[in-house]
């Protein structure tokens, strides 16, 4: 994408030239999008259809670290973290804005990396980029993304649709990105005590790449509407299981219950936690960023994807009053907390 190999000054571009630069490469994919880059302002064309906007913030020191996190990995990762609030509400993501705070310690070819890792998740999942700002900033490298979507106005699913007796269902398994954290801090600390210490990272692929390069579930989307599902309420689990599942009884006004022994868990994550002393159900239940899809069916629907290995059923809607609790595997029951993410948290 960028030939540059030496270390450019981004002065010598200026904005506009900077923004020039960085997308010339980027190519309008969608029918959606009329106009992108360049000029005062995208043009798009709902067509009719509902239109669906999320914003995201990502700041260094806050919510990555690029002692471990390659820029590359960070360009995409953020526009994951963007689409999956698109398809937590049931909808087709279809364009991206990014803006970009860089210190002066980021040269143009630093730049390039994060455009490479946006470009990339654009490629992947059909999404063109029309827009967005650059700036200076004193505080490091911030990264904001809005992305933009659309539905049928039938199809949009909300937190607020959860009826009583609902099955309660998450797709794929979680406590990964939060392991996958755990090490890589575990090893940046090794390599700051001592240099000459390679990272041990052999044997943690999957829950590595579960945070540096986590995938929003388009497919899971896709998956419901093949099998005529529309599901009664939905959210993605960007802060983890426990306060997810409290956001939806809120907005839903319900009850809900979960069973400790259906939460879907992979084995590396169950193995890992447990060589950290770590409970793996609370790394799913806290531990956050895995950006699975939490969403309520009618009953009615579960044949449908009672035999979808990707999709688990880990409890079922009650009465507000019952509040949101959890049946552990010895049969005791939990009130659910919401420990995970705390956005303002010191």
């Amino acid at each position: 994408m960028f030939e540059n190999k030496e270390r450019t000054d981004i002065n010598e571009l200026g904005e506009f030239g900077l923004i020039k630069h960085l997308t010339t490469n980027f190519k309008i994919k969608n029918d959606y999008s009329v106009k992108g880059v360049g000029d005062d302002a995208a043009v798009l064309d709902a067509r009719g259809k509902q239109t669906l906007i999320s914003t995201d913030l990502l700041l260094e020191g806050i919510h990555f670290d690029l002692a471990y996190v390659p820029l590359m990995h960070l360009g995409y990762k953020a526009v994951q973290v963007n689409l999956s609030d698109i398809y937590a509400m049931n909808g087709k993501a279809s364009q991206i804005t990014v803006s970009l705070g860089l210190s002066s310690k980021f040269p143009l070819e630093a730049v390039e990396e994060i455009y490479k890792g946006i470009e990339l998740a654009c490629n992947k999942y059909n999404i063109d980029l029309i827009g967005g700002d650059t700036s200076s900033s004193k505080q490091g490298l911030v990264v904001s993304i809005t992305s933009i979507g659309y539905a049928d106005a039938d199809k949009v699913v909300y937190r607020n649709g959860a009826q009583e007796h609902d099955l309660l269902c998450v797709s794929g398994d979680l406590g990964g990105a939060y392991l996958g954290l755990q090490i890589l801090e575990r090893e940046k600390l090794i390599y700051l005590e001592n240099p000459q210490i390679q990272p041990d990272l052999e044997g943690k692929d999957y829950i590595i790449e579960r945070q540096l390069k986590p995938e929003a579930r388009m497919d899971i989307v896709a998956l419901l509407d093949e099998m005529n599902i529309k599901p009664t309420a939905m959210i993605d689990v960007s802060d983890g299981l426990a306060s997810e599942i409290l956001h939806l009884a809120e907005q839903s006004d319900k009850g809900m219950t979960i069973y400790e022994e259906k939460i879907p868990l992979d084995p590396m994550t169950y193995e890992t936690a447990r060589e950290l002393g770590i409970d793996p159900t609370v790394c799913a239940l806290s531990g956050g960023e895995d950006y699975e899809l939490l969403f309520t069916i009618s009953q009615d629907d579960y044949k449908k994807l009672k035999h979808d290995v990707d999709i688990t059923v880990i409890g079922h809607v009650t009465d507000k009053n019952s509040g949101c609790k959890m049946v552990s595997k010895s049969n005791n029951v939990h009130e659910l907390k919401a420990q995970g993410w705390n956005a303002f948290k010191k």
